[in-house]
């Protein structure tokens, strides 16, 4: 090599050289923190709800505002979701203005529910419109209209000024639905005319936790005639013949307002209004609110009272919340405004006792009977007894499911676990009331919990926080116990098995028998699926589509997974029926089935037969604890 051409070498590595790692950039300029102070003036905010046809809400929106730079917010956080799902790709066509000259905006690059502008010298009011384009079909998400019906979640409509606390923003709001349907939200109304409803200002935050139900049929019954504070039923149905409610079942739910106000000894709230929609056309809902419940549930919950049972806890539980998770809320997830990120870590009391309360409440006042949720009860212990992810993840963990799977649908939900908070937490408390039972002769229970930790200030609407410490001194003001270690052993550990221990001071044990119980047969129908968990270890669909299988079970280690079908039972075609004659024959059962466009035959060694979880009286006849936990209080 010439002494050119190692120069040029050289000094081509001295420029490599020069060129310096790569760094971070700069973060995003910092969106205003919320502060609790007022925000100086009143977002009026028009929602056109009329465009059913193309499911489309339109809105207009005035902020009150001063010159300069401006971030404005679209909810992120969800109350009652615990989760960033606010669908903000669902928001379109924002145009902004003031003084009639446009305002251009731009969408932060880090925090996409974030919108910066500048203010104009002279504004003092921006002008937006906007549309928030729902689902038109399943794969988009979840529907919220249809010809006859509509559910309104007021933070899909909304933009806010970053900066302030939710409950410092005043809300104007305004809705017009098609003519000769009706509404029903816990918001109170100014006016009405028409289609056109205006309701009165109140802050942001009682806005978002106040949804709408519209539609052309309802019906609405009062729960509580002479009562303190109104409570009322507004049910919303496909078709008018689905709103007969029977005065059996209407006495049902009356009798939960007044097995709640015997719970709780208190009220936090000034009305109450349970939303209820009976629907296949619109999609499931059931969320919780402070003045009101978001429920969507079988059609026929009337009309097939006696035939369906499972699934009415949900007005119960949703009900519950309105002391648990509304007034008393956990202080990692209380937030200032939707944009500010929930911590999840304190579930297990809000969803896990109030999915108790929700099961134990339905049995004393009629809307399930006691076997009903005993039924209940033996499929929630079999499938935590059971669980073979409870191995590595612990019921703790399970409260960040919310955020971390965002409730989408898992491949290996016995392995992943999914928000089993709600009903291991349910074990949980019904373990703790049982030992409280115990250990008082029977002179206390979680009764007297509820009452001491959410009937606490009467009449008192705004939130009140607890944390972990605050849950175990109340536990031992009831009964003296080493309750932190109590709630630790059982949130922290990893088995073996569930927490069974409420059962069996309850008076019952799990067993299995060859035929499912009215309840579980109620659930197969309504959720259109055979069950095999404890047989084969999966779960089919009617058409023999595997829904899920249990991991490191039968199934499992025969190479089965969801979304394979079955074809054939021992050489014949499939049938749900047939498979279970097959496996209650206690041979050898065969299934051809289809992966793709591969067919194999999988082979079971069947010695059980069919099981199905049911509880065992245990000591007699006489009642039990749990016999004492739901029976109707007088």
């Amino acid at each position: 090599m010439s002494r050119f051409a190692v120069l040029i070498a050289v000094l081509g590595w001295a420029a490599a050289a020069q060129v310096p790692e790569a760094q971070p950039f700069p973060a995003n300029p910092p969106i205003p923190a919320p502060v609790d102070t007022p925000y100086p003036g009143t977002l009026s905010v028009k929602v056109d709800a009329t465009d059913t046809d193309r499911r489309v809400l339109s809105v207009q929106e005035r902020i009150p505002v001063n010159a300069g730079p401006l971030t404005l917010l679209f909810p992120e956080w969800l109350p009652g979701q615990h989760a960033p799902n606010g669908r903000v790709d669902r928001l379109a066509g924002l145009m902004i203005s003031a003084n009639g000259q446009p305002v251009s905006w731009r969408r932060d690059s880090a925090d996409v529910y974030a919108f910066h502008l500048d203010v104009p010298q002279g504004a003092t009011v921006l002008d937006l419109t906007f549309q928030y384009l729902s689902a038109l079909a399943g794969n988009q998400g979840r529907i919220i209209m249809s010809a006859d019906l509509m559910n309104v979640q007021w933070h899909d409509v909304v933009l806010y000024p970053a900066g302030y606390f939710a409950r410092q923003i005043p809300v104007a709001l305004e809705v017009k639905v098609p003519d000769g349907w009706s509404i029903a939200t816990a918001l109170d109304r100014a006016s009405s005319e028409g289609g056109r409803t205006v309701f009165r200002t109140v802050p942001l935050d009682t806005v978002v936790d106040s949804p709408m139900f519209a539609g052309r049929y309802n019906k609405t019954i009062d729960l509580d005639p002479g009562g303190r504070s109104r409570v009322t039923l507004n049910v919303f149905a496909d078709k008018e013949d689905l709103l007969d409610a029977k005065p059996a079942h209407i006495e049902a739910h009356r009798t939960l307002v007044k097995q709640t106000d015997k719970l709780f000894g208190a009220r936090h709230y000034d009305h109450y209004d349970f939303l209820l929609m009976l629907t296949d056309k619109i999609g499931g809902v059931g969320l919780e609110h402070h003045r009101s419940s978001e429920n969507g549930t079988n059609p026929k919950y009337f009309t097939e009272w006696d035939k369906a049972p499972a699934g009415r806890d949900l007005l119960a539980h949703e009900f519950t919340h309105s002391w648990n998770g509304k007034f008393r809320r956990p202080a990692d997830l209380w937030t200032p405004n939707f944009n500010v990120p929930m911590r999840d870590s304190l579930l297990w009391l809000y969803e896990g006792q109030t999915q108790y309360w929700g099961y134990v409440l339905a049995a004393r006042s009629g809307l399930l009977s006691k076997q009903n949720v005993i039924d209940a009860f033996a499929g929630i212990a079999a499938s935590y007894d059971a669980q073979p992810g409870r191995q590595w993840k612990t019921l703790q963990d399970t409260t960040n499911d919310p955020i971390s799977s965002n409730r989408r649908p898992q491949p290996w939900a016995s392995w992943q676990r999914s928000e089993d908070y709600y009903n291991e937490g349910l074990l949980v408390w019904l373990d703790a009331d049982t030992l409280i039972r115990e250990m008082s002769g029977g002179k206390k229970s979680l009764d007297d919990f509820a009452r001491a930790f959410f009937g606490i200030e009467d009449g008192r609407w705004s939130p009140v926080t607890y944390t972990f410490d605050d849950i175990v001194k109340t536990l031992y003001g009831v009964q003296p116990y080493d309750w932190a270690k109590f709630l630790r052993d059982r949130l922290d550990s990893h088995g073996p098995g569930a927490p069974l221990a409420g059962l069996a001071r309850g008076g019952y044990r799990l067993a299995f028998a060859d035929k499912p119980t009215d309840y579980a047969k109620g659930v197969e129908t309504q959720s259109k699926i055979a069950n095999f968990t404890y047989s084969l270890g999966f779960t089919l669909r009617q058409d023999g589509e595997v829904a899920a299988v249990m991991w490191d079970s039968a199934a499992f280690k025969a190479g089965l997974a969801t979304g394979v079908r079955i074809v054939a039972v021992n050489n014949i075609a499939y049938d749900a029926d047939r498979l279970k004659e097959a496996i209650k024959a206690k041979e050898k059962v065969d299934l051809l089935i289809r992966r793709g466009d591969k067919f194999t035959t999988v082979s079971f060694e069947n010695k059980d037969g069919l099981r199905y979880p049911m509880l065992e009286k245990v000591g007699g006849k006489a009642p039990g604890r749990l016999d004492e936990i739901l029976a109707t209080k007088k």
